[in-house]
């Protein structure tokens, strides 16, 4: 059965509202007699209770056990976060924070997430998430930087602006012409092909000895490939931050494997994919609460996440937290919705 928001009376609402607040903040039941000194108003304990048992066969809030107060069910806090929620304005200093964090001069694109999902488990007190899978982008250069013994830096730039760098172990004491050569060798080659057709390309031809190539460029240009044909691996990148900030809630060992098979549905492809394909579906934050979410039935999480995109304004990811379902709603929507525009705007 669906409620609306619309179906409950303002009595309601704000009993409702308030065993809400009370478990966003202490994770704690309450009952009808703290609410009705809350409220400070005339209604007594017992009208109360009788409003409480109409939310409670609503499915909208639930005893944890006899006796005890009330806390809001997954369905509940759905409702209400649709319904009663009011977002706040994101602080100028949060602003300041993600921007400094997240846009310091140098970082590339790899940097650039992992910092914005560092940031966001910091301020939300939550872990920070964020996945973005591989595509077959389309290359327009790439070159080799000597950096010193035995160590050169592969800068691969894509059509659409995006910069990654790796370091590569070479030979100690390799020319900087044999660098120079293996660079224009692939940039002739890789303009607006992705790399898995570059590295088909090139593979062939070396190996059927079509390169003027000498043995020691010849494996600077298949050593370059290789560690990004590496990097893809997997199909895609997640970022993981402050896991740890999961656990500190957990009281029960029930409560901890229901942790460690999130972490687990996490690093699978398929849940990945889920996850993005979940971002598509609507141009702003996306809300997922317990069990009614089907990537972490029954662990306890919630996950709020954003997509962001690329110069050509494709959605290329999906940042966001994972965290309990008493999460501070209010506060972190902006702040990830805020962060996914931020990682959008330096990735582009």
């Amino acid at each position: 059965m669906t409620i609306r928001i619309s179906e409950l009376n303002e009595r309601s609402r704000e009993i409702f509202r308030e065993i809400v607040d009370n478990y966003v903040q202490t994770g704690e039941p309450i009952g009808s007699r703290t609410i009705a000194r809350r409220l400070g108003v005339t209604l007594s304990p017992a009208t109360i209770r009788n409003v409480m048992a109409d939310l409670e066969e609503l499915g909208l809030i639930e005893a944890p056990h006899t006796s005890a107060g009330r806390l809001p069910t997954d369905i509940g806090l759905r409702l209400f976060v649709d319904g009663l929620l009011k977002v706040s304005e994101l602080s100028q200093p949060d602003r300041e924070d993600i921007e400094s964090r997240c846009g310091m001069v140098g970082r590339n694109y790899q940097e650039v997430l992992q910092q914005a999902s560092s940031t966001l488990s910091g301020l939300s007190a939550c872990a920070g998430l964020v996945f973005a899978p591989k595509t077959d982008r389309s290359l327009k250069h790439m070159e080799f930087v000597q950096l010193g013994t035995g160590r050169v830096l592969v800068v691969l730039v894509t059509e659409d602006g995006l910069v990654e760098n790796r370091v590569l172990e070479l030979p100690v004491g390799i020319p900087a012409g044999s660098l120079v050569q293996a660079g224009n060798y692939l940039n002739s080659r890789l303009v607006g092909r992705t790399l898995a057709e570059v590295r088909q390309l090139v593979m062939h031809e070396i190996e059927n000895q079509r390169t003027d190539l000498d043995a020691l460029t010849s494996n600077v240009v298949e050593q370059g490939l290789a560690v990004w044909a590496g990097g893809e691996a997997g199909g895609g990148t997640l970022i993981l931050r402050g896991q740890a900030r999961l656990l500190e809630d957990v009281t029960a060992i029930a409560d901890l494997e229901r942790i460690r098979t999130l972490f687990e549905a996490l690093e699978t492809r398929e849940t990945m994919l889920r996850l993005l394909d979940a971002t598509h579906e609507a141009q702003g934050v996306q809300i997922f609460i317990g069990q009614q979410n089907g990537l972490f039935s029954h662990t306890g999480c919630s996950m709020i996440v954003a997509p962001f995109a690329n110069a050509r304004e494709q959605i290329v990811g999906a940042i966001g937290v994972i965290g309990p379902t008493r999460l501070n709603y209010a506060r972190i929507i902006p702040m990830v919705d805020y962060t996914a525009k931020v990682v959008s705007r330096l990735i582009g």
